[in-house]
């Protein structure tokens, strides 16, 4: 009998343990090929076009587009939306003009005056990295009236405001225009139970698109599919100094301050005006100091 509990002893020391879920993502993005992730990459930014038309067009109510700084999100939305400004020129019909893309902090009052401005149907308001609103409860309950899933979206705004008067923004309204959220934001990230909440009442409303570029490969990934793609055309580089660029960017990304599309710009502005000591340059404004 001891022999053997001492053999089943063996055999479970030398057997593999059973990877926790923590490590599953991890060795996901290492059985991914590059190949295999720019193709998922490029995948989502089609749907993130496809989704700005659908909210645009006013069959989607509200998207919301989480993903890393630096990476295209607001490019993706904006280059869709600027061509219903041509059409608009084109038809001179100012209707089709109806969206704005706000930026920075907002109070709940200025909130429910842009929603206002913007409640027509096929009218689009895109917070782009304009955090502020989801992280305040009295903005995140108006989105939850907006976003309704119900016939008539009603908006009250249930306090004496002086200013509102003045403007001539009623107390009451009904919002049938759309929402887009750009964030840096990861919902399920977020600690706080209370605002957890709220967020996960605002995601059921929307539809939630991760472009999924997380990691410094997918990130790297990301800047060689766009350069590739034509980024830096109007620097007019030949081939092997574009390259430079993105081969410096890459062995340096671990030291950058920030590995982005827009630190690619950084770089080739450098480079463009200083062609014989712009990684001098780029090593002292664009990494993170050694002391």
């Amino acid at each position: 009998m001891a022999k053997l509990l001492t053999i089943e002893m063996a055999k479970q020391s030398v057997e593999p343990r059973q990877a926790s879920f923590d490590v599953a993502p991890v060795l996901d993005d290492l059985t991914e090929t590059d190949a295999e992730i720019i193709e998922r990459m490029r995948s989502r930014f089609q749907i993130l076009d496809d989704m700005t038309r659908a909210v645009k067009g006013g069959h989607v109510r509200a998207m919301i587009v989480s993903g890393p700084p630096g990476v295209g999100k607001s490019f993706g939305v904006e280059q869709v939306l600027s061509k219903h400004d041509v059409f608009a020129g084109v038809a001179q019909d100012s209707s089709l003009k109806k969206y704005e893309i706000v930026k920075g902090a907002m109070s709940p009052i200025g909130l429910y005056k842009k929603l206002y401005q913007y409640a027509d149907r096929k009218s689009i308001v895109v917070f782009d990295d304009c955090d502020s609103v989801l992280l305040d409860n009295d903005c995140l309950n108006m989105f939850k009236a907006a976003l309704d899933s119900g016939s008539k979206r009603v908006i009250n705004w249930n306090k004496e405001s002086r200013y509102l008067r003045d403007e001539g923004v009623p107390q009451s309204f009904e919002f049938k225009g759309g929402c887009i959220f750009i964030t840096n934001i990861k919902f399920e990230n977020v600690r706080s139970k209370t605002l957890r909440g709220h967020l996960e009442a605002l995601e059921s409303r929307c539809h939630y698109l991760d472009l999924t570029i997380d990691t410094e490969r997918e990130k790297m990934l990301r800047i060689k599919q766009i350069v590739n793609d034509g980024m830096l055309n109007s620097y007019e580089f030949a081939d092997f100094e574009r390259d430079a660029i993105v081969d410096f960017i890459d062995v340096n990304r671990k030291k950058m301050r920030e590995l982005s599309l827009r630190m690619v710009l950084k770089v080739a502005d450098l480079k463009k005006s200083m062609p014989h000591n712009w990684q001098q340059v780029a090593e002292i404004t664009c990494m993170r100091s050694k002391r």
